[in-house]
């Protein structure tokens, strides 16, 4: 071997002797290699953040993940005591009820239950918007902008009274389809921050293949799903809890947890590096 001077870092490297025949200079060392192809592939995805070193790129860590998952769970919680008996996250639940109304010829009640649908669908389209127009932009992530809104929303929420509450859920149903369309993975295995049956049928799956197979990455992927679920359930928890004691402001918990998993963002992942 030669030792030679990475003409992009200028670090030391040992090459093969046949591959300098010439110009010791005019190649990278392995590390810029490495680098460069990272590069490469966030700009095939459409992300520059890796490419520009910003250091607001939003990691799947369980870390990332409780704070929205606290949220998901509170809001759900929150709606269904404090806002009419309406579930913001679960639709499927929402359907049940207006299909049921639907037949009674219930159509008051059948406006209720279609109002957050039709809200989770806006919400849904509104996040995409924003990843397909903003994922470039370097001054926050795209998945930042959405937090932003989503706390705004949810402040509106804590001041509208019991009167209009087909608009609070409205608006908290937004939120959810925003926060499940934007936050769907946790070590690299999608979830949902807002509902458990799918997060419960993978967790089984994954604790399944591990008995059957012993591979540690099925445990791992069982015990996070678990981990998810349970987080939920005490962010549920805790929006019962808090929306019996402060009512219709209870959902400003919500603009708190949000708010962290914000600062959270600027945190980046040693995998990210």
């Amino acid at each position: 071997t030669r030792s030679a001077a990475c003409p992009r870092c200028r670090s030391s490297d040992s090459f093969p002797s046949g591959s300098l025949p010439f110009a010791p200079y005019d190649k990278p060392c392995n590390r810029c290699k490495v680098k460069s192809g990272t590069q490469k592939n966030a700009e095939e995805a459409g992300d520059l953040h890796l490419k520009t070193r910003f250091h607001g790129q939003m990691s799947d860590t369980f870390h990332a993940a409780v704070f929205v998952t606290l949220s998901g769970g509170f809001q759900d919680a929150y709606t269904y005591i404090c806002r009419g008996q309406v579930f913001a996250n679960a639709q499927t639940g929402n359907i049940v009820l207006l299909s049921a109304a639907l037949l009674r010829g219930d159509w008051a009640v059948c406006l209720r239950y279609a109002i957050p649908l039709l809200s989770f669908v806006f919400g849904t389209t509104a996040a995409e918007f924003i990843h397909m127009r903003f994922r470039n932009f370097r001054q926050l992530h795209w998945r930042q902008l959405v937090l932003i809104q989503e706390i705004a929303f949810l402040l509106i929420v804590g001041f509208l009274p019991h009167s209009v509450d087909p608009l609070a859920n409205a608006l908290v149903s937004f939120v959810c389809a925003m926060q499940v369309h934007t936050f769907h993975k946790v070590h690299g295995h999608a979830y949902a921050s807002t509902m458990c049956i799918g997060n419960l049928r993978c967790a089984s799956e994954a604790l399944g293949g591990y008995l059957h197979s012993h591979d540690r990455r099925s445990l791992e992927a069982a015990r996070t799903y678990f981990g998810v679920i349970l987080v939920f359930a005490a962010g549920a928890g805790l929006g019962s809890f808090v929306t019996e004691a402060a009512d219709i402001r209870a959902i400003w918990v919500c603009c708190g947890l949000l708010l962290v998993s914000f600062a959270l963002m600027f945190v980046r992942d040693e995998r990210e590096s």
